[in-house]
């Protein structure tokens, strides 16, 4: 297939076009590069053994942008990234992630359609499950009452997707609900590159090691988990890219709609991460308690025994490669790209 990969310049779009090329399949990268880094899309067809990705600098907002792409290439279905993602920013800035998210989302559907292209993942999110009514969460768990407007637009556009897909049978939407992902290609050549200060465990870590930032910050350590820190399921981030492949091949098989945790099943505190790193890596992280963060639970990690069955997929990397690859792309690339 010839796959439209929105934000493929991204963290997660990034290690999914190498398991795509990989897989036999083409891509199509759109990416306004708000929080990417064009190095990144380079680094992959390096990696992958092409000349270039075709790659159009263009907002999913920008319909005539869109417009153009699927008139110039015959695109079999959209994995959907492209999206701000930042917990704390949403809730300072609300209205611009509805806008840019749903209206962002709503363009790129429409376009699709209107091109006769009805396939398209979804990046989702463990955080549309709120604070999970059972753990291990299963696809049967309610959705539940997010925390912030980031979980919000997951929730809604899940939403918005099941009913275009319900009120028109030709369109085939996986959605897949990620856990925690971390890592980076075991290359070392890209990895999680984020703007500013990081918002997610890992990259605060490596930063920490590198010594660009002189201590974590774990924010509590009174929850009603074994040490006292936040259990989450993390997830290598080549695992999750695989599973965009093995979703393709449901949709090749007309899979209607389709739901699916991404995660592995176990999980770890932040201590955990952190003594991991440790001891992988041979390099100290010092840290500090802080107070919780609003908003944040306890203990969040999923059951992902329904991708195994129906769409043949489960996590191959544990812990110790988690943060062995997160080092190895941090040590090469102190700066990011």
């Amino acid at each position: 297939m010839n796959i439209l990969v929105t934000g493929g310049a991204g963290f997660i779009g990034s290690h999914t076009l190498i398991e795509l090329y990989k897989a036999g399949h083409t891509a199509v990268v759109v990416d306004n590069l708000s929080n990417s880094n064009p190095v990144a899309l380079q680094r992959v067809a390096e990696i992958i053994g092409v000349t270039e990705i075709p790659f159009y600098r263009v907002d999913i907002r920008d319909r005539e942008g869109l417009e153009r792409i699927f008139a110039e290439h015959k695109l079999d279905a959209c994995i959907h990234f492209a999206g701000l993602k930042a917990v704390g920013e949403s809730v300072e800035k609300p209205w611009e992630y509805y806008e840019n998210n749903i209206g962002g989302t709503l363009t790129l559907v429409d376009v699709m359609r209107g091109h006769g292209c009805k396939n398209i993942i979804f990046s989702s999110s463990a955080t549309v499950y709120g604070d999970p009514a059972e753990i291990p969460i299963t696809e049967q768990c309610p959705k539940g009452q997010c925390t912030n407007p980031y979980g919000w637009t997951k929730s809604m556009l899940e939403q918005v997707l099941m009913d275009i897909q319900k009120a028109d049978p030709q369109w085939n939407v996986v959605l897949l609900r990620y856990f925690n992902p971390v890592g980076a290609h075991p290359s070392g050549r890209i990895g999680e590159n984020p703007n500013g200060i990081p918002n997610n465990l890992m990259p605060y870590i490596t930063q920490v090691a590198v010594g660009k930032r002189q201590e974590l910050g774990v924010f509590g350590n009174d929850y009603p988990t074994p040490d006292g820190t936040g259990v989450r399921d993390y997830i290598h981030v080549v695992d999750l890219a695989a599973a965009h492949v093995c979703a393709l091949q449901a949709i090749g098989r007309k899979c209607g709609m389709g739901i699916y945790n991404i995660g592995t099943g176990k999980g770890y505190s932040v201590l955990d991460m952190v003594k991991a790193f440790v001891k992988v890596n041979g390099v100290e992280v010092p840290y500090s308690i802080k107070p919780r963060r609003a908003g944040d639970i306890a203990t969040c990690y999923c059951n992902p025994s329904k991708a195994k069955a129906e769409l043949g997929w489960e996590a191959r990397y544990g812990i110790d490669d988690m943060v062995r690859d997160s080092w190895h792309w941090q040590r090469q690339n102190p700066e990011g790209y």
